[in-house]
């Protein structure tokens, strides 16, 4: 009986560490855009946070992909993220 190990990922936002498969990949690609990695596969440096809407409010307000990707990044891709990840409704 093998043991698989799975793999864990720190959210930016509210420091949890969780399994990989419950967390939204946010990533920068080498040509700089940042992108909502659905796949989880995309070239790039990335950044993960809790798949509930309360951590990407948190985003907003604590500057947590700025640090993490070490730029401006605008707060109508985080509103179109939430719109994206969680409806219209938040």
């Amino acid at each position: 009986m093998q043991n698989k190990r799975v793999p864990l990922r720190t959210c930016i936002s509210c420091r949890e560490s969780k399994d990989k498969r419950e967390l939204v990949r946010i990533v920068k690609t080498p040509t700089g855009e940042i992108l909502v990695d659905s796949t989880g596969k995309l070239n790039g440096r990335g950044a993960y946070v809790c798949n509930n809407p309360d951590c990407f409010e948190k985003l907003k307000k604590n500057h947590g992909l700025e640090r993490a990707f070490k730029e401006n990044v605008s707060l109508d891709f985080l509103d179109d993220a939430i719109k994206e990840l969680f409806g219209e409704n938040k």
